[in-house]
Formats: structure tokens, C-alpha cells, sequence
């Protein structure tokens, strides 16, 4: 059903930037949620997207794992992070400036390699 609605808006543009979606997507969600559970949820979401383009599936479903193994900008994104917030007496905010410019960087090089290992 949610591929339904998103492929109709996502089919107008080229495949890399529902790529980058997918992995924006995957990215966000494992900021509040564990990456596993963003994993298991978003992969059939990019397969599905990846049917309606008529593409290989391939290149989405790895967006989708390295955006849910990008959990850099929040405490909760992982459990290392919960671990030194505590420890290291870290705000929230410490996170986010820290985290946020090293999901950008690594959502901008995910998204430039991946069609050169897996082409669409």
C-alpha cells in the first residue's frame, strides 16, 4: 500500500534521486528506532519502489542498509551513542551538531557510490 502511493511520485524523477530518498529515509527513521527494525521495514518498501521503476533492487536495498547503520545524530540512533552520552556527560545537542554534518557526508558518498557497484 505505502509503495503504491510513494512510486507514483517517485517514478518522475531518475533512479538516483529515489535512491537518495530511500536512504534519506532509512537514515531519518534509524535516528528514533533501532537499525534492525528500520532493516526489516524499509527493505521491502525499496524493493517494491525498485519494481514499480522497473529497476534492480539491488542498488535500494543497500541505501537502505547503510542509511539504518547511519544513526549518528541522536543519542538513541545506537547503543554506543546511549552509551557515551552518559558517559561522556554529552547533551542532546552535541549530537546533532556532530551527527548531522556526518550523515550529510555519508549520505552524499553512499548515494555516489552505490550506482558504481550496483547499477540500476
Amino acid at each position: 500500500m505505502i509503495v503504491e502511493t510513494l512510486a507514483p511520485a517517485l517514478i518522475e524523477f531518475p533512479p538516483i534521486v529515489t535512491l537518495a530518498v530511500i536512504y534519506i529515509l532509512s537514515s531519518a527513521l534509524t535516528e528514533a528506532v533501532t537499525n534492525n527494525a528500520v532493516a526489516v521495514v524499509v527493505t521491502p518498501l525499496a524493493i517494491g519502489v525498485a519494481a514499480e521503476l522497473g529497476a534492480d533492487p539491488r542498488p535500494f536495498v543497500v541505501a537502505v542498509m547503510f542509511g539504518a547503520s547511519a544513526s549518528f545524530a541522536t543519542p538513541v540512533g545506537y547503543q554506543t551513542n546511549t552509551l557515551v552520552y552518559g558517559a561522556g556527560n554529552y547533551r542532546f545537542g552535541d549530537f546533532l551538531r556532530i551527527g548531522i554534518p556526518m550523515n550529510i557526508i555519508v549520505g552524499g558518498s553512499v548515494v555516489g557510490a552505490i550506482p558504481i557497484f550496483f547499477p540500476f
